[in-house]
């Protein structure tokens, strides 16, 4: 079983392709609503409360998990997989969405650390739009010049997006917030960027606005579909059997609020159910 883990809603968007694109896998979706969003909330509290969804995940199971979240990727992954899960969790695995985004930004496999010429994308300049703790982590400036050194990173927070999406804000309204962080990331730059990561799973939903106010040059990094063919790459190497196909949805919020914001997130049904929180989360010692 695999497990997809959000902090909200914005990894079903994830979700939705990984489903579509492995119909006969199982996997489970977990979004912790009930704490959501992360994208304001401080480093340690991002780790905790990522590192208790994972576990909830492990011990249902799932021999690997998904971050569909780049907030949970950027500040708690690496700390998690070298730490906790090592030794709590040895024989399980977890793969953030974050890798696989800056392979494809750089057109450099993620276990290349030092640059490699020549380098299709030698000079671009890459657009990262995403949440505040993202930018904050650095941690895309920091794989992407490894591998790529002379690509200029610019990063534009963007605090107001995933609250208006879940709230069901008017296109009109979605729309001047995008305007905003493009114009404001633009007034920074002397020449249109070559690519624009959409460095949070809310954001696809956004995509035909991020296009419309952005250069038309300027092309866009699918995370669903990037993520996706990272999945496959995954389970082809590592030879993981099929298990009886299946989906679920579980929640930590309110399921009848959470079903609700789903349908209008993706207009279409969601069936979330309540994550059962009788067992209690492993911590490394």
């Amino acid at each position: 079983m695999i497990g997809v883990f959000d902090s909200g809603h914005g990894g079903l968007t994830v979700m939705r392709e990984l489903v579509r694109r492995f119909p006969h896998r199982d996997f489970v979706y977990l979004g912790d609503h009930g704490h959501a969003p992360y994208g304001d909330k401080s480093h340690e509290e991002i780790v905790q409360l990522t590192q208790e969804a994972c576990d909830k995940l492990f011990r249902m199971g799932c021999g690997l998990v998904v971050l569909a979240c780049n907030t949970a990727t950027a500040v708690a992954a690496r700390t998690l997989q070298q730490g906790w899960m090592r030794e709590v969790w040895p024989d399980k695995k977890l793969l953030g969405i974050i890798a696989p985004t800056v392979e494809a930004a750089t057109q450099t496999p993620w276990n290349i650390k030092e640059p490699v010429f020549p380098q299709k994308f030698n000079t671009d300049t890459i657009a990262l739009f995403a949440t505040t703790a993202t930018v904050e982590s650095k941690v895309y400036g920091e794989e992407i010049h490894k591998r790529c050194p002379k690509v200029t990173l610019v990063e534009q927070p963007c605090p107001r997006l995933v609250a208006l999406l879940e709230s069901g804000a008017p296109h009109e309204v979605l729309e001047l917030a995008v305007e905003g962080y493009v114009n404001a990331l633009l007034s920074g730059l002397n020449k249109p960027p070559e690519w624009a990561i959409l460095g949070c799973t809310h954001y696809p939903l956004l995509q035909h606005i991020f296009y419309a106010k952005l250069p038309t040059q300027t092309r866009l990094l699918n995370q669903p579909e990037v993520l996706a063919n990272a999945l496959e790459d995954y389970l082809e190497r590592h030879k993981i059997a099929y298990t009886n196909p299946g989906v679920r949805y579980l929640t930590t919020g309110n399921v009848a609020e959470v079903r609700r914001i789903a349908e209008q997130f993706l207009n279409e049904l969601v069936p979330f159910e309540a994550l059962e929180t009788t067992t209690p989360p492993v911590r490394a010692a």
